[in-house]
């Protein structure tokens, strides 16, 4: 079986309403290469948290709304997610998504050291959307991210993961992979390849 049929195969039957998208250390070079393939018309919303410091606002919203077919802003407080629409979390509070599918920042404890965390933000997407929602974790150096790839496997969801092998920092996307079984591991060309193909499905 090739890496396009195994891409194929997990796809198959799925329909998709929410991208999240985690990352960590090289997590925004990693996202350079993969917004904008997201193309015009993409009808999914795409949620992109990656680590901050919590000392300082995050621009992450603003630098990619210079390199992304979709209109990009960050994440705000009971706000009803929409479709087509490219979200960043902000610095400082933790992001979760609501049953009724609005978010909501909150200032628990960071988990794993960070906050905003992947885990929150995964965990409860999977609730809200359940195989509706994919999940992809990429280059990390903690392990953030792994329980919110279980748990949205679980729910039914797609769960796509980073290659260790060529990730900037390897232990995110490994630790997913031996926690969860993702559905795919691919290299970013391959989940550059993959994100206009769940618009498709």
């Amino acid at each position: 079986m090739t890496a396009q049929d195994d891409v194929k195969e997990a796809l198959r039957g799925r329909h998709i309403e929410l991208v999240v998208i985690g990352g960590s250390a090289g997590g925004v070079d990693a996202l350079v290469g993969l917004l904008p393939a997201i193309p015009r018309g993409f009808s999914a919303a795409v949620v992109c948290i990656l680590h901050v410091p919590a000392d300082r606002d995050s621009r992450l919203a603003e630098l990619f709304d210079q390199r992304s077919a979709l209109p990009v802003r960050e994440a705000r407080d009971k706000e009803a997610i929409e479709g087509g629409v490219i979200y960043f979390a902000g610095s400082g509070y933790h992001l979760s998504v609501e049953r009724e599918r609005c978010f909501s920042l909150s200032c628990e404890p960071p988990v794993h050291f960070a906050r905003p965390a992947i885990d929150v933000l995964m965990e409860s997407a999977a609730i809200a959307y359940g195989p509706a929602l994919a999940g992809i974790l990429l280059t990390g150096a903690n392990h953030d991210g792994a329980d919110g790839m279980c748990r949205i496997r679980e729910r039914g969801g797609l769960t796509v993961v980073q290659d260790p092998e060529e990730a900037q920092a390897s232990a995110m996307p490994g630790e997913a992979i031996r926690r969860c079984a993702p559905h795919l591991v691919l290299p970013l060309s391959g989940i550059r390849t993959l994100l206009p193909m769940l618009e498709t499905q």
